[in-house]
């Protein structure tokens, strides 16, 4: 078997909805740019507060993809 290489980007997704939600959006954006995504690992959850009411979720992923040389 062949070694492989990743390589790990951090990303940050956010929704109105939920984490969940955010967290889904930030891998299906990350997707339509790096190919053979493998991992994706959620560091932070915060929110963004206007008016004492939430008003957006975000999550903070570690997103692992294979490394291929130029």
């Amino acid at each position: 078997m062949a070694e492989s290489v990743y390589k790990i980007i951090e990303i940050v997704g956010t929704s109105t909805e939920s984490w969940e939600r955010a967290a889904a959006a930030a891998v299906e954006r990350a997707g339509q740019s790096l190919r053979d995504l493998r991992v994706a690992e959620v560091g932070q959850l915060d929110l963004q507060i206007r008016d004492g009411k939430v008003e957006a979720y975000r999550a903070k992923l570690k997103v692992s993809f294979k490394y291929e040389a130029d």
